[in-house]
């Protein structure tokens, strides 16, 4: 057989009086017609301790199993690869520091800017983004984006770096997607999408340009903070190795906001801004 064992996330289990079902990644039961297959044969082929070929029957369900997707070839752990491993990271330390933690822990090199690094505006260009060559650069803030201030990140993915970020406004998070190639989803779409969505854009407008008057500040939870920070670390190891999706929304078309008062995620379609082509001169 060409794959020997079922994938993570999939198991069988033996039904009294029923026989077996699977349980599928996405947490639901199959039943398994096992016909005059053995089996004990067939549990010990799908947990990959078999040591004899199938017979016809058995090779038949494994077959099934082949097919339906349920099958690997044996555990996989695709580790970073090295030309992916230099982030950068960049914003506030409630975020970067859990997020560099994690990033580390999956095979990353993360590499945090100092607080004197760091603008209160729009003032980095495209060059001091792109400094010591990042693979990466993910920006994280403890509150809403100052107008402009990620405009020379947006232009990171046409010189080939991955452009994540992530932003609070209140008690809600946002997570937009990772940026990659020229054409992806970029935060001045987001912006855009986000203003287009709501009958209230005047008044998000005017919250983003500020001031704001608020009282006690909200202070992120080490949960939700280390939410945020996996949620970026996830989508940054899926990028690195190649990984496929797995939800619903392809993670490049994706905007996630984040209840930090419930930790509840929510996903959003997302997609780039095209290009608003130029008057037409009037005729003479």
């Amino acid at each position: 057989m060409s794959h020997s064992q079922l994938v993570p996330g999939v198991e069988v289990v033996a039904v009294p009086e029923r026989g077996l079902a699977v349980r599928t990644a996405e947490g639901e039961f199959l039943s398994v017609r096992t016909a005059d297959a053995d089996e004990g044969a067939l549990l010990s082929r799908l947990s990959g301790t078999a040591t004899v070929e199938p017979d016809d029957e058995l090779a038949r369900i494994v077959r099934a199993f082949e097919d339906a997707g349920y099958l690997a070839d044996g555990p996989r752990c695709p580790g970073w690869p090295a030309d992916r491993r230099d982030i950068r990271l960049l914003g506030d330390p409630v975020l970067t520091e859990p997020l560099a933690a994690l990033l580390r822990a999956l095979g990353a090199e993360p590499r945090t800017a100092q607080p004197d690094d760091m603008a209160d505006g729009p003032s980095h260009s495209p060059e001091d983004l792109c400094a010591g060559d990042p693979a990466a650069v993910v920006w994280c803030l403890d509150g809403p984006v100052p107008a402009g201030l990620w405009d020379a990140a947006d232009r990171l993915p046409e010189r080939g770096i991955a452009w994540l970020r992530c932003h609070r406004e209140g008690w809600q998070a946002y997570v937009e997607p990772l940026a990659a190639a020229p054409g992806d989803v970029t935060s001045a779409h987001v912006r855009a999408r986000r203003l287009a969505a709501t009958p209230a854009h005047r008044e998000l407008a005017a919250y983003w340009r500020g001031p704001r008057t608020s009282g006690p500040p909200v202070r992120f939870t080490v949960p939700a903070a280390g939410l945020l920070a996996a949620l970026l670390a996830d989508d940054l190891s899926r990028w690195a190795t190649g990984a496929p999706d797995t939800g619903e929304l392809p993670a490049r078309r994706r905007l996630r906001r984040v209840e930090l008062r419930t930790l509840t995620v929510t996903e959003h379609p997302v997609l780039p801004v095209p290009d608003v082509a130029p008057m037409p001169e009037k005729a003479r």
